[in-house]
């Protein structure tokens, strides 16, 4: 399924470092497998949150037999629609916020940029301040205690480990995930056999009772770990998938990354919902201490490498969507710069926990921008583009794209209509009158990329219609 061309396939140093921005990735600098591809993104998703996730359908009042089938087929769509995203990289050799400008132009690109710079750096303070917990339950299995000095200490070392990774770049990330998901993988293979040997989970039994309970939760478990986990890491695609070989197929590609983010998020979300079902509660601190004791300790040791393989994707990424909206440096000053905002944020959280929570409730609610985004990229490229996109273009000055930031902000308020947030302001009128449900991912980008495509058809045509008059005036 992962193809290899013998032709292409030359052995890549150990590791080596990333001097590459955002221009196009040459093919001499390409030599990342669509493998290679599969851990990166796997790694990122064998993480804490998608056990919490997982639960939440349980938790909303799904049996488990309809949470698991939620999980297992809402994410077929989301991680196929993440896969086409990573073809794009491929055939360009070009990160994901610069493919934006084919719709947006350079300067409407400026703002899906921006929005991703800030995001990105948002989640990795976020991301730490969870890892940090964990590490913390860890050290208090073995009896190590040394109240906030000891968290400072903790959590000075977890932003030193990821901000070098991010600042050596891509091939430092490529070997980490290489050489730590596939152990990750077997401790995990192990811990869910513990974990339902140990649990006695309730399969059919529910406590939404009514169809428009269990619709409502239905659409809030697709938004949250269905269908909307694999929009959210759209933006992120192709930063990585610039650097897989040319003589690889789209389908490799495809696959690769689609199955690198399904296989671990169903996996632990299928996991933290048996357990929640069998009473185990959400918390993934004490999902594990509550099913292994003693035995929980190498295994959050290992289950901690998945929030930190997300936060160097994080800083990476962040450090090539700053790059993209214009600002002149070299990318590992900018992740540098962007490691120490992240930094203080995380500082920020563990002086204010509550804050840090109300934060992480925020940046969640806010993803609902991806979904537009995304619809007006994909018909772009795939649709009025057929798949072929004019690299050169890409980094010429000008190109406002009234159409696709139209497209965008009408998507924006489709979305936001018809999403049930985490806090208030981003609790939609729809979604209040529909009993709770959160259709933000569908609304937003039906509504985007329709009207996108609409929109430039008709640019077209008109175009084309004067272009006869002309003519016909001429001759």
């Amino acid at each position: 399924m992962f193809d290899n061309d013998p032709a292409q396939s030359v052995r890549p140093e150990a590791v080596r470092f990333d001097e590459h921005g955002i221009d196009p990735i040459p093919a001499s600098s390409r030599d990342s497998t669509p493998w290679q591809q599969f851990w990166i993104w796997c790694g990122a998703n064998i993480a804490p949150i998608n056990w919490v996730l997982g639960a939440l359908g349980v938790t909303l009042g799904l049996s488990l037999v309809e949470t698991l089938t939620v999980i297992a087929l809402g994410n077929v769509v989301g991680c196929a629609v993440f896969g086409l995203f990573n073809v794009m990289g491929h055939r360009t050799g070009v990160n994901q916020m610069v493919l934006g400008r084919g719709p947006f132009g350079r300067r409407g690109a400026l703002v899906p940029g921006l929005v991703q710079g800030l995001l990105t750096t948002g989640w990795v303070g976020v991301n730490t301040w969870v890892v940090l917990d964990l590490v913390i339950e860890i050290l208090g299995q073995i009896g190590v205690h040394g109240g906030t000095g000891l968290r400072y200490l903790v959590a000075g070392l977890i932003m030193a480990v990821q901000l070098t990774l991010a600042l050596y770049g891509f091939y430092a990330i490529r070997t980490f995930e290489k050489y730590t998901v596939p152990a990750t993988v077997v401790v995990m293979a192990v811990m869910t056999v513990l974990a339902l040997a140990h649990s006695d989970p309730h399969w059919t039994a529910a406590t939404a009772t009514t169809t428009g309970g269990k619709v409502t939760a239905v659409t809030q478990l697709l938004t949250a770990i269905g269908i909307g986990w694999g929009i959210t890491w759209l933006p992120y695609s192709a930063d990585y998938s610039r650097f897989v070989r040319t003589g690889a197929s789209d389908r490799s590609v495809f696959w690769s990354t689609a199955l690198g983010m399904y296989v671990p998020t169903v996996w632990l979300a299928a996991l933290g919902a048996c357990l929640a079902g069998a009473g185990g509660g959400s918390d993934p601190s004490s999902l594990v201490t509550g099913t292994f004791g003693v035995m929980a300790v190498p295994v959050l040791l290992l289950i901690m490498h998945g929030p930190v393989a997300t936060n160097i994707l994080n800083l990476y990424s962040c450090s090539l969507a700053a790059l993209s909206i214009g600002i002149r440096a070299a990318r590992w000053k900018v992740t540098l710069a962007a490691g120490t905002v992240a930094s203080l944020v995380l500082a920020v959280f563990l002086q204010a926990e509550s804050f840090a929570q109300a934060f992480d409730n925020w940046m969640s609610s806010i993803l609902v921008w991806i979904s537009p985004w995304a619809a007006v990229c994909l018909v772009d490229f795939f649709v009025l583009r057929r798949g072929r996109v004019d690299v050169a273009a890409l980094y010429r000055g000008g190109g406002r794209g009234g159409p696709a930031l139209v497209s965008l902000a009408l998507g924006l308020l489709a979305g936001w209509a018809w999403q049930f947030g985490m806090v208030p302001a981003l609790q939609g009128p729809l979604a209040r009158t529909l009993g709770h449900t959160d259709f933000s991912w569908l609304s937003g980008g039906l509504v985007a990329g329709g009207l996108y495509y609409a929109l430039v058809v008709r640019t077209r045509r008109q175009a084309a219609a004067d272009a006869v008059v002309a003519a016909e005036a001429v001759s």
